[in-house]
Formats: structure tokens, sequence, C-alpha cells
């Protein structure tokens, strides 16, 4: 078994290869599944320390499928190609964040 290049390593999923529109998209099931509602976010850098992300548009409270997701990712990258981008479900009921990937790197190209 081969071990990915030596680079820095972010959140949730950031040592598996880079994830695949196809992938993201079941991420992103279980999160609706789970009653998690998704948002996606940006930021220049990934610094542990930066707590705060700047969020793209709304999240998507009447979420229903991942392509609805997955879309908003898509703009994201078309209008922040040289961020950091991220997934995220908040949990209404606890208040607070539940799951969050980085689905976009500066330097990673999109397929």
């Amino acid at each position: 078994m081969r071990t990915l290049p030596k680079e820095r390593r972010y959140e949730t999923l950031s040592y598996l290869p880079p994830l695949s529109d196809q992938q993201i998209a079941k991420q992103v099931q279980y999160m609706i599944d789970q009653g998690l509602i998704p948002a996606v976010e940006f930021n220049e850098t990934s610094n542990p320390k930066d707590y705060y992300w700047t969020m793209w548009k709304l999240p998507l409270f009447g979420a229903r499928s991942p392509q609805e997701v997955l879309n908003e990712v898509r703009e994201c990258r078309n209008e922040y190609p040289n961020c950091y981008i991220r997934v995220m479900g908040f949990d209404n009921i606890k208040q607070c964040q539940s799951i969050s990937f980085i689905v976009n790197k500066p330097s990673q190209s999109r397929f």
C-alpha cells in the first residue's frame, strides 16, 4: 500500500485522495439523510486558527438532493478558484456544526 505524498492535512477526509463530485454527492446524501442542513463555505487559507470562513450564500435549508449542494459547490469553485471550499452540515437540534470536509484546494485542478 502506498501513502499519499507529504502535504498539509486539513479536516475530515483529508487523508484520502481528492474526492470526485460523485463521492462528494454520497457524503452530502448522508448528511441530508441524517437531517443535517448543508452549507458551503470558502476561505483563502486553511489555517486551523481561522474558525470563521465566509459562507457561500445561505445554508441550503430546503436541500432534498445532493445535486442542489453540488451545484452550489460548482458555482463557488467558478467564482473563487483560488480558495479552499468546504461543505458542512449543521445540526438544527444541537445548534452546531456536525460535519465538514474540504472539497476544493487552490492548487488542486478539478476535472
